[in-house]
């Protein structure tokens, strides 16, 4: 895909530069140049129109055109002489002046491309000679290096070598690492550089000119080195700068060189990872800084990456690691011969999950084929899928100026690839991806770096040109076009990228393509098909780019292309060949033939052979496994492309298996198979060269040598030693024996006496002989006769731990002149320090010793002196330096009974294999004795199995392993331990059959009684009796037994107790030689509890085969003080009745939801009337239940107690209320009753009833009214109210300006209750309408009061009735009457009494109806009247 575009590309530049040098001749408005030899007059525009288009008049007459001057002189000639002889001589001028312009014309227009021509071929030239010189570039080199001189002093030396690279590197002289400059001893160093050849010419050598010098060429590709040396023979002795020459100007300086290095590290993505490198000694001039790499690509320090090299110490600092990070990273440092590198790899593992189970980051995004609105994305897939196959990807891109990323894709994209369309031209760009699988989208990709949407190019269309004075001039192709109007239409239409579900167009923009900016319509039409149509319907397409999606499988399309400027569209293209989808992209196939190798303790050489079709493979992934389990892991999460590698991290004598997975664009394979299983182990090699090289006896024949073994013994154990000795003086070494030596002793014979010797150590394993042990000191071969012992040897470390150690040792081989009676020890701290302390101060016996108290961490040396009678002898050789701290993972001894009840002490050990050797001694030496302890090697560890223990065994036991002494540990056997172990050992002979859960007694909702127990899982043959009031009892229909021997359940089961089933039940059980036995005493009150317990239960059983109540009868009080009865029944059915009784008597009152099956009886205001018994009962065909509540005695007072609680609580607080009378305190409440007792106090006492004071209640409130209040009558009032548990009480404090209020209120109410009081009213008299028949009278008579006696008047229709004979009005104190006489009909109407006095008046009417004879009175009316 990537080649395809590339070659795209290079077809357009090509076409461009092609188009470059454009006719100047067009017929479209152009911009001259003025040539190198020409002024610059003609810089203006001006109309390049050939001859046989205008005619010289349309020439003249252009007025939109800018003109030359002749033509401004040749108009004013004409005005001037138009009068004389104006046809004749317009027709000679005009013929003149057009050849003029036309010869001008054509001047320029040679000129203009002579020098476009000109500059294209110095363009070319130029490109070419920065091609040539960049094919000619060589990495500095020396072809004839420097060669070392021998020579006399006072003699003429010359240093020559010749010296290659392109650019000519600079070469730079150094003697004995410090730069040679030639200004300090111009008259004795002459340098020359001729024609490649460098020479050094030293005059009269002398011994202080002595050493090495070293040239070294730099350049910007790099830099190479050389050097000699120079010895200057002196006649007065040894030869200046040889290796023994005692001068140390002589002596080069000491390179640096790398110490400690990395290790393969892992940091996780988005970490910050530090790589470090400590150097030996500080950097000379010529080896300049360390340099880093990875992958080969060397780094540089950026925005991510720091590069430091200071105090000795280089290191590489990576802000946050992705994954494109991950490789393999080195160190390089120039030294004399060549570069010193350290190499490791980082593993860079995947970030926690976005979502559980997301996948992982997808890597390696990469932009290409930028343009102004299209760019083409590409990356590769995760090595992680979280669980589940990765469907698709989605691309997000974000806007530098707006920071917001946002998904441009609505469908998620099947393969890793994906072109973008749609952008801004002139944005700023970033993008990245996501993978998603089922669980969702996992982590975003790295974001590319920041991509400008812009025209790839723009530069191809820009030329500049050089005016005179040095000046240029930057003239664009659309420049030099001028002004098109119609655009032509491109040409080359292809798809540049063809996948499964798009296809990506691509064109040449059309030549000339004029200034005005150029859009494209894409049109396309199905094969074979003459009708067209737009594919870019509402997309606008900015560049030679575009993405089509839309296309059916199978089917071929033909696409073309419109140009499209301000003025219009151009013709169609030629049409494209045929293009059809492609076929979706197939998986890779996996590799196979996966195989894993031993590499070192924790890593495994990995190799496969990769599949036959590999051309889109982009690398593989590693994944590795415990063998046995299924927890796979990712080894790398960036493609490898090699077949093979090295997995690092593994856990040491671990076996792993390896499977891989192609990747490609279309995504990753399936799994290999996987490998074999490997154990994690060194690779077997040579072992290492043996050390200490020790004299321990001579007898002036024979020297008895002893030695270090190897400290690595290359995986296989050591098979034997050989020795090589040396005379002293001689110069080769002589083999001392064939056949190899077994121990670390050998008795070298046939020696002469006097001589001195030297000797030589190498170990053999079965791959071979390793290397030689450096070279003993020179041993003189004399019989020894000193009376102190000799050295002890062998001196090992046993049992290292935080602040400890156990030193071993064996005895000197020469006792001196007595027998060695002790030992003594030193230490010294560091690791070559000499200054050597005393561990004891007596001696020791044994041959072992527990140093304990030193430092943990410090490092430490020891060594052994013997001494006897004459005193201490010559001290061991030092150890090796040990460090006092626990080694990871280091375990001890354990000691316990196995399952057949022997004593063993067991010791694990990770690090082991099948040739590893469990040692065990007691005391460090003393073998084990095979009659009274065995020894047996398991998986992982050994086990020291006892016999019969018994006092004799107890001890100091020690293990350690054969191949790798640092793993040992001891354990002291006591009698303590002895006595206890002996105990557990007695329990596990004799085993009992442990309990879980004792006799259990359970009931069933059936009724049926289970009696069970259970112990520990049993075996097959485990037996069982069952033993019943002393007789075994079996399985009866009455009396089931069950024994899950699996399980260890024992159980037997009553269908129906009964009285005979009262009694003891033993179980005795017996499994091997485990046996135990469990008794149950069924009997007396429990027995009677379950029995009466059982018949209860299957009676309710029984009950519940119908309709039956889930929840009985029960009584509640709401915060409304509402009693609720409450049942709950289910088992129904659409013929089950449910109803309520009270004493009998039904209620029907109550709720009942049938879907619910809950019922509930409401009392709003409970009284005594309500106390009761109340039953309900619900029935149908299958049966019937009853469920009773007795609200009687205690449990009605119970009631009443929680409904005056309840009451209580519904107190609102106290107020005051001020009436006529006097003024009134009070509480409202939900619901009072007479079981609420309350009281009242003012100023903490209690208030009596008296005149002044009347408390009074209702249903609704609790009140206290102060009948005429004065000012003693202020103070705190307290209502309290007991509900027969708790008193609850309300506070009103009744004082200050709340007392003065209602006061005034009260004084206020109280005159207006007076004047109600004395108010003139109508007390009883008037009905509302009356009817009288015509010719009858109407009397009215009215009650009224008032004091004083009140003013009467009688009102008809609102007017006052004067004295008439028609009517009688007569007034008493207390009473008024009118009569009509003789009521005709004019006399119908509404008839008023109105009272008044001081204090109010009253107004009340009567409508009086009067009908004629025959007819009906008004219905609502009452008839009254009499004849007069």
């Amino acid at each position: 895909m990537e080649t395809r575009t590339a070659m795209q590309r290079e077809r357009e530049e090509q076409s461009s530069q092609m188009s470059h040098s454009v006719q100047l001749s067009s017929q479209i408005k152009k911009r001259t140049f003025t040539s190198r030899d020409e002024e610059a007059s003609y810089s203006d525009f001006h109309p390049i129109i050939t001859a046989d288009v205008m005619s010289v008049k349309e020439i003249l007459n252009t007025g939109d055109f800018p003109r030359h001057r002749t033509w401004d002189v040749l108009r004013e000639t004409l005005a001037e002489e138009h009068h004389r002889d104006k046809w004749t001589m317009f027709g000679n001028e005009a013929e003149k002046v057009e050849l003029d312009v036309m010869r001008n014309q054509r001047a320029l227009r040679r000129r203009g491309d002579a020098a476009a021509f000109r500059k294209q071929a110095e363009a070319k030239a130029s490109a070419h000679l920065k091609h040539l010189e960049r094919l000619s570039q060589k990495a500095p080199d020396f072809p004839i290096p420097l060669r070392s001189h021998a020579v006399w002093e006072g003699m003429t030396v010359t240093f020559s070598c010749t010296v290659q690279g392109c650019p000519p590197p600079e070469v730079t002289w150094f003697k004995d690492g410090l730069p040679l400059r030639m200004s300090d001893q111009p008259w004795n160093y002459s340098l020359q550089q001729k024609y490649g050849l460098s020479s050094l010419e030293i005059r009269r050598c002398s011994p202080d000119d002595a050493g090495e010098y070293k040239a070294i060429a730099t350049s910007p590709l790099g830099e190479a080195l050389t050097f000699g040396t120079l010895l200057v023979n002196s006649r007065h002795g040894a030869a200046a700068g040889s290796e023994r020459s005692p001068n140390p100007a002589f002596k080069p300086e000491r390179e640096a060189q790398f110490g400690d290095t990395f290790p393969p590290t892992w940091v996780t993505e988005g970490d910050s990872l530090t790589l470090r490198c400590t150097i030996g000694s500080a950097l000379r001039p010529c080896q300049r800084d360390v340099t880093w790499f990875r992958d080969g690509a060397r780094l540089h320090p950026s925005t991510n990456v720091d590069i430091v090299t200071v105090d000795g110490e280089a290191s590489v600092t990576l802000r946050a690691a992705n994954k494109e990070h991950e490789g393999v990273y080195a160190a390089r440092l120039r030294t004399r011969d060549g570069v010193q590198e350290h190499s490791a790899f980082v593993y860079v593992e995947d970030a926690s999950a976005v979502v559980v189970g997301g996948p992982a980051s997808p890597l390696a995004l990469q932009v290409s084929d930028v343009n102004k609105d299209y760019v083409f994305l590409a990356w590769q897939p995760p090595s992680a899928d979280g669980g589940s196959p990765v469907e698709g990807y989605y691309v997000e891109r974000r806007d530098l100026r707006r920071g917001e990323w946002v998904r441009c894709n609505e469908r998620i994209q099947g393969a890793c690839q994906c072109p973008m369309f749609g952008l801004q031209e002139g944005t700023v760009y970033q993008f990245r991806v996501c993978a998603v699988n089922r669980a969702g989208a996992g982590r975003p990709s790295k974001a590319t770096e920041p991509v400008l949407a812009a025209d790839p190019l723009r530069h191809t269309r820009t030329t500049v040109v050089k005016v005179d004075r040095g000046r240029t001039v930057a003239v664009t192709k659309d420049q030099l076009e001028g002004q098109i109007r119609a655009p032509f239409p491109p040409t080359n239409v292809l798809a540049c990228e063809v996948s499964d579900t798009y296809v990506v167009l691509s064109w040449t923009e059309p030549e000339p393509r004029g200034r005005e900016p150029l859009t494209f319509y894409v049109e396309r039409s199905q094969a074979g098909k003459s009708s067209w149509e737009l594919a870019n319907l509402d997309t606008e397409v900015n560049s030679p780019r575009f993405p089509v999606f839309d296309l059916a499988k199978g089917k071929q399309y033909l696409f073309r292309v419109r140009s499209v400027n301000k003025y219009g569209v151009s013709d169609p293209s030629e049409p494209s060949a045929p293009v059809s989808l492609g076929k979706p992209q197939a998986a890779p196939a996996p590799p196979h033939s996966v195989v894993a190798v031993r590499d070192t303790h924790t890593s495994v050489l990995l190799q496969w052979q990769e599949p036959k079709e590999k051309d889109d493979i982009l690398g593989y992934y590693l994944y590795y496994s415990e063998s046995g389990h299924q927890d796979w892991k990712t080894v790398n999460n960036k493609p490898i492309n090699k077949s093979r590698f090295t997995v690092h991290g593994l856990k040491n004598r671990k076996e792993y298996v390896f499977r891989l997975k192609s990747v490609s664009r279309a995504g990753n394979s399936n799994y290999s198979d996987e490998s074999q299983p490997v154990l994690v182990k060194s690779a077997i090699s040579v072992p290492s060269a043996p050390s200490a090289i020790a004299l321990l006896l001579c007898t002036g024949a024979e020297m008895v040598l002893g030695w270090r073994a190897p400290a690595c013994n290359g995986g296989d154990p050591v098979r034997g030693y050989y020795l090589d000795q040396m005379e002293k003086g001689a110069s080769s070494w002589r083999e001392v024996n064939v056949k190899p030596a077994k121990e670390r002793l050998f008795e070298v014979c046939n020696l002469t006496s006097g001589h001195l010797y030297q000797f030589r150590v190498f170990a053999a394993n079965m791959v071979g002989v390793g290397e030689p042990s450096e070279a003993s000191e020179a041993f003189l071969c004399e019989k020894w006769t000193m009376p102190e012992p000799g050295c002890p040897y062998d001196v090992q470390f046993r049992e290292v731990g935080n602040g400890s150690l156990v030193l071993l040792w064996a005895p000197p081989m020469y006792e001196g002149r007595s027998p060695v009676t002790g030992y003594f020890l030193e230490i010294s701290q560091g690791d070559q320090s000499d200054n050597w302390t005393a561990l004891n101060e007596g001696p020791i016996c044994d041959t072992h010793y527990k140093v304990s108290g030193l430092q943990t961490g410090q490092t430490y040396r020891l060594r052994v002196l013997a001494v006897n009678e004459a005193g201490v002898g010559r001290a061991s050789l030092p150890t090796e330096p040990v460090t006092a701290e626990s080694r990871p993972g280091a375990k001890n001894i354990e000691i316990g009974v196995d399952n057949d009840g022997f004593i063993f002490l067991g010791y694990e050990a990770d690090e082991t294999d099948d040739e590893s050797k469990f040692l065990w001694n007691k005391n460090y030496t003393e073998p084990i004795d095979a009659k009274r302890a065995q020894a047996e090697t398991k998986k992982d560890g050994s086990v020291l199995t006892f016999t019969d223990p018994s006092e004799e065994d107890l001890g100091l036991y020690t293990v350690e392993l054969s191949d790798s002494p640092n793993h040992s540990s001891s354990y002291d056997f006591t009698a303590e331990d002895l006595g206890r172990l002996k105990e557990l050992s007695w329990q596990v002979r004799n085993p009992l059959i442990d309990l879980k859960s004792g006799w259990q007694v359970e009931v069933s909702d059936q009724g049926d009684v289970r009696l069970w127990l259970q112990t520990e899982s049993l075996s097959d043959a485990a037996e069982l009796r069952l033993i019943f009031n002393d007789r075994e009892i079996t399985g009866t229909p009455h009396r089931k037994i069950n024994f899950d021997k699996d399980k260890g359940l024992l159980e037997i089961l009553f269908d129906q107790l009964c009285r005979q089933d009262e009694g003891s039940y033993t179980a005795q059980l017996k499994d091997g030689r485990a046996k135990n036995q469990f008794t149950l005493v069924f009997v007396d009150q429990t027995f009677r509890q379950t029995l009466a317990l059982a018949d209860k239960k299957r009676r309710d059983h029984q009950r519940k085969s119908g309709p039956y109540f889930q929840e009985y009868l029960a009584w509640t009080i709401n915060e409304d003080c509402e009693l609720i009865i409450k049942c709950k029944v289910t088992n129904t059915n659409k013929d089950t009745s449910l109803k309520w009784l009270k004493d009998g008597a039904a209620v029907s009152r109550f709720v009942y939801d049938q879907s619910s099956g809950v019922s509930t009886l409401t009392i709003p205001q409970v009284t005594e009337k309500d106390a009761g018994s109340f039953r309900c009962e619900v029935s149908d065909g299958r049966g019937e239940d009853v469920s009773t509540l007795e609200l009687l005695g205690d449990e009605y007072d119970k009631l009443l107690q929680q409904l005056g609680e309840r009451s209580a609580l519904s107190a609102s607080p106290l107020k005051v209320q001020s009436t006529a009378v006097g003024l009134m305190l009070y509480c409202s409440l939900k619901y009072y009753m007479s079981f609420l007792k309350t009281s009242w106090l003012f100023k903490e006492k209690r208030i009596d009833q008296e005149t002044r004071t009347k408390p009074g209640s209702n249903t609704e409130k609790v009140w206290i009214e102060i009948c005429n209040p004065t000012e003693n009558d202020k103070g705190k009032y307290i209502l309290k109210m007991f509900d027969g548990k708790e008193t609850r009480e309300r506070h009103l404090d009744l004082s200050g300006q709340a007392f003065a209020d209602a006061l005034l209120e009260h004084q206020r109410l109280k005159q207006e209750a007076i004047a109600e009081k004395n108010r003139a009213r109508v007390t009883k008299g008037l009905p509302d309408v009356v009817a009288i028949m015509e010719g009858k009278s109407l009397c009215l008579t009215c009650f009224v009061d008032g004091e004083p006696a009140p003013e009467v008047t009688w009102l008809r229709n609102d007017k006052e009735i004067a004295k008439h004979t028609q009517f009688d009005i007569t007034k008493e104190p207390r009473c008024s009457t009118i009569t009509i006489n003789n009521v005709t009909m004019a006399d119908s109407g509404k008839y008023s009494i109105s009272v008044r006095n001081q204090f109010g008046a009253e107004t009340v009417d009567v409508t009086v109806s009067v009908y004629k004879h025959g007819e009906e009175p008004p219905p609502c009316a009452v008839e009254m009247g009499f004849y007069a």
